[in-house]
Order: C-alpha cells, then structure tokens, then sequence
C-alpha cells in the first residue's frame, strides 16, 4: 500500500494568494507587497533556479538579515522541493562556513553586506555552484532582482513531495561544538502550522497584522509561515536593531495583533516609556519562548498589555511544540489560582510530554527526570549525523536534555538542564562552542565557560581561564580580540577570571558544578 502524496509546504502562500490577492503580505516602512506580488516573485524566483540547473533537493543557504526577499526565500525552497538553509545573520564568516560546507548547500543567496560570507563558504565548500546577492551583485553572481524581474509573470507548479521530503534544515547547536541540522519536512511542518494556529494564534485571518521582530532564520520564520496561510500581514521592523519607540509606533500604526518575540525583548518592550505613548489596544497575542521569563518582567508586562502573553516551551528539533501557556492562563496577581507562575504550559495539541528516568521509565507526579516529548512536530532527525539521531530519539521519544516535572494536571516545570546550555537573550549559547575558541589562543591552557543569571538578559556567559604556565600575561581585553571574528557576539562571555587551575572530576574532566560553586565562595558571581 503506497501512502497518499503530502500538500507542498508553499501551497499555504499560493492558496492565501488566490483567496486576499490585494491584501497586505509584507510591510516595511512605506514600501507594502501584496500576496499577489509576493506569489508572483516567489514564482519568478522558482523559474529562474530552474533554468539555472537549481533541482528538487538541492539545498538553498541564506546569509540575510529580515528583509522581502529572506521571507521569500523559504517559500522558494518549499515550492521546488528544495532545503531551506537560513543562517542567523549574526553568525561570523567561519561559522557561516560551516553550516554552508555541513549542509552541502549548491546555492548561496545573500544579502550584499555579506560578500565575506560568501566567500568563507567557498573556500570551506566545492558544493557552492550559483551565488546570488540580494542588492549589489559581484561578478559572476546573479542579482535576485535581476532574475526575479525576467521571470516575472511565469506560472511554476509546486514540486510533488512525499511526508518526509525535507524542506529546512533548522541548525541547532549541540554541546558536542559544532551546530547540527535538524531535518525538518514538509508532513511535520503541516503539522506544526496548524498546531501553532491551534495553541498561539487562535482566530487569526486576513484582518490580523504580525510584527517581525525576530530573525525569520529561526523561530520568526516558523511564526511567519503561519501568517501566511491566514493571510495576516508581516510587518518587517526597519532595522535588525531593536527600537522600542519604533515598535510600539508601528503597533499603533498597523494595528498589529500579534508579535513573536523572547522574553528579554518583552521586558526591554515594555520597560520603556514609549509603551504608554501608543496604542497597542490592537494586540491580542504577545507569544515568548525560548528561555522561562522571571516573574517581575511577567507581571509588568501583564499589566502594561493586559492578558495578551502566551508563552510556550519547545526546541528547533520538535519545531517548538511541547507545551503552550496561552493568555488566560496568565495573571499578573501572584493569589490568582489562574496566575500558573513558574509553570511553561500544557502539553501541545496531538504532542505527549513524558517525565522519563535514565532508564527510559515514566516518573512519578511532581518528580523531576528528563523531559521528553512525542508526536508529529519531532524532526526526522540530524543531517549526515546518525549517532546524534539516535541519542535523541532513543526509545522513541525526543530527548530535550532539559530536567523537569509536571503537577497534577499535567503541567510542565522546568528545573533545570542535563546540559551546560545556557540561554542568552532568547538564544541559546552552548559553552563547548566557546571555549574551543578560547582554547585556541595560545595563552590559554584551560577554561570554563558557563552561565550566570542577569537581570537583563536572563544569563550571560563567565569565563574561567587557566594560563599556560610558559605564556605572558592574558588580559580579557586580548581576549575578546581573539573571539572577534570568530565567535558570533551573543556567545562571548561577559566576564573573564584567572584562576591558577580548574577543579576536575576523577577522570580527569572539569567539573563545572564545582566551578560555578567556587565562583560563588570566591564572591565573583552571586549566590
């Protein structure tokens, strides 16, 4: 018996297309695309890869900040059976390298501020055959405006695609180092958009408005996809710097009904003053994931906003469902049985959420073990990495590596982390990444790097380095010199300490719970 054929990914934008042909797709500053034009140039771009060799698997990486063009692009890939490849902007040329040599990208598109990009990946990779620059093109690239003005008009059918055809790969950092590609495909990411519709976004239509704060290499492009299949307007912020003035005017101007976005953007939101400025009567739905918010920012927010927070819990690799706290059931009065605090949600719609032992067996009520989570948002697995896709799916089930526990009714705390993962602004910094890079200066014999909590940021990264004993003096100064360039800044350590050496375990590994444990008797970080 052969399974039925799955609906194309980009047939959510081509139906909105047909159906709100003149209404707003995408706004940015003065300049509104409609989702008739947006299909059209999605089209266009589609014929012209086509003709350019670009086939059916083929995978596709973007070095862009938000812009028309970065929105496009995903539905692109969907729409020729492509793999969607977005890096974070942020990333430095090598880590750019990386995802483009690891991938086996055939084609790079980038923004034209970029041009170092490009060419680390060349160098890192033989697969990149066809470069295109979103703006000023070198020679012996394409111009995207260029190609998409030649093939303006054309009408392209949608590659047929079976459940597990791959359309993103979702990089997703490991504590192994180096990033890994979540698979995701075509069934799952259905799924995942009409759960996050579901459990987010409820009610949403064509009258609603989003604003894009985030980059839509990540979390943003999985609430962007939404969007489009309601037909709901995509506000693009006019710069990749966050101005909460700006935020709040567009808000008011375009009656903006929901924003994904993290909570230290929350906080910076609604701390400022020009959130009493605007009207934001308008919002339904502020969405925040990526790390737990403190209770302070919660209740400021609820109480400048109203009930409009909904929070959810969720990696790249399940496509961020596990579980959702939706607007009621958050109150910014702590004696409010309604109020969850301290609680990240209840199990998605058609996801099981499961407190397991290390021995693979479900734990009692109220007792803390490993979160694991099972159902159709789980990826397909890693790219090119089968060790790493059998650890997470052992026994089944998608291993998060975070520590948690649920009540009586079946919601999910969070407790810690089986990883030395650290959450930074939203984003998620793995220490091993950092202090590979540290390792490479050669006055630096050893170091620790691990997170502490922040007021602003959540947690920000601490070193603690080891000299070599035949080196000169290291200062932090020479020390961020060296991670410039080669370490993306939202990973770099706040802070440097010197000790004459790190506490290890019996074999030899550095212990960090014994760092971080002395750190706090040394009276260099808070208890």
């Amino acid at each position: 018996m052969h399974a039925a054929q799955v609906m194309n990914l980009s047939q959510l934008l081509a139906q909105t297309a047909k159906l709100h042909p003149d209404r707003p797709g995408v706004i940015r500053g003065n300049d509104v695309w409609t989702w008739r034009e947006i299909d059209n140039r999605v089209n266009a771009m589609c014929q012209a890869l086509t003709d350019l060799g670009v086939v059916k698997g083929d995978r596709i990486l973007t070095q862009s900040r938000n812009c028309l063009q970065t929105l496009e692009l995903a539905w692109v890939a969907f729409r020729l059976g492509c793999v969607w490849v977005p890096t974070n902007f942020r990333l430095t040329p090598d880590e750019v390298a990386y995802l483009g040599a690891s991938s086996g990208a055939s084609v790079m598109v980038y923004e034209d501020v970029f041009a170092d990009h490009v060419d680390a990946v060349k160098r890192e990779s033989g697969d990149v055959r066809l470069v295109i620059a979103i703006g000023a093109a070198r020679v012996g690239e394409h111009s995207y405006e260029v190609l998409v003005d030649k093939h303006l008009g054309c009408d392209f059918a949608p590659a047929e695609v079976s459940e597990n055809d791959p359309c993103w790969f979702f990089y997703t950092s490991g504590t192994t180092g180096r990033p890994k590609a979540g698979v995701l495909t075509h069934g799952q990411m259905a799924f995942v958009v009409t759960n996050h519709l579901a459990d987010l976004i409820p009610g949403t239509n064509e009258f609603d408005v989003s604003a894009v704060v985030a980059p839509l290499s990540h979390g943003a492009g999985i609430h962007m996809l939404l969007n489009v299949a309601r037909g709901a307007a995509n506000v693009l912020m006019p710069s990749e710097k966050l101005d909460a003035q700006v935020f709040w005017q567009l808000v008011e101007k375009h009656r903006v009904t929901n924003v994904f976005t993290v909570p230290t953007i929350v906080k910076v939101l609604v701390e400022h003053p020009s959130v009493d400025e605007y009207d934001h009567s308008s919002l339904k739905f502020m969405i925040y994931a990526g790390a737990p918010m403190y209770r302070a920012d919660q209740k400021l927010a609820l109480q400048k906003l109203g009930r409009v927070l909904v929070q959810y819990f969720g990696l790249g690799e399940v496509t961020g469902c596990i579980t959702v706290l939706p607007p009621h059931m958050h109150s910014a009065n702590d004696e409010d049985p309604n109020a969850n605090i301290g609680s990240c949600g209840r199990p998605r719609t058609g996801m099981e959420v499961a407190i397991l032992d290390k021995d693979m067996k479900r734990l009692p009520t109220g007792e803390v073990g490993e979160i694991c989570v099972r159902g159709p948002a789980v990826l397909l697995g890693y790219h090119n990495n089968s060790e790493a896709t059998e650890k997470a799916l052992k026994g089944g089930w998608f291993h998060t590596g975070d520590l948690g526990r649920v009540d009586e009714r079946g919601l999910l705390y969070i407790t810690g982390r089986e990883s030395d993962m650290y959450i930074s602004g939203g984003s998620n910094v793995y220490p091993r990444e950092v202090e590979e890079v540290l390792l490479t200066h050669p006055a630096v014999l050893e170091v620790a790097v691990l997170g502490v909590p922040d007021p602003k940021w959540g947690e920000v990264g601490v070193a603690v380095v080891v000299r070599r004993p035949d080196a000169e003096e290291v200062t932090p100064e020479q020390l961020f010199a060296h991670l410039e360039g080669r370490c993306a800044k939202y990973r770099w350590p706040r802070e440097f300490f010197f000790w004459e050496s790190l506490p290890k375990s019996g074999y030899g590994k550095i212990t960090k719970k014994d760092v971080r444990a002395m750190l706090v008797e040394r009276g260099e970080i808070g208890g």
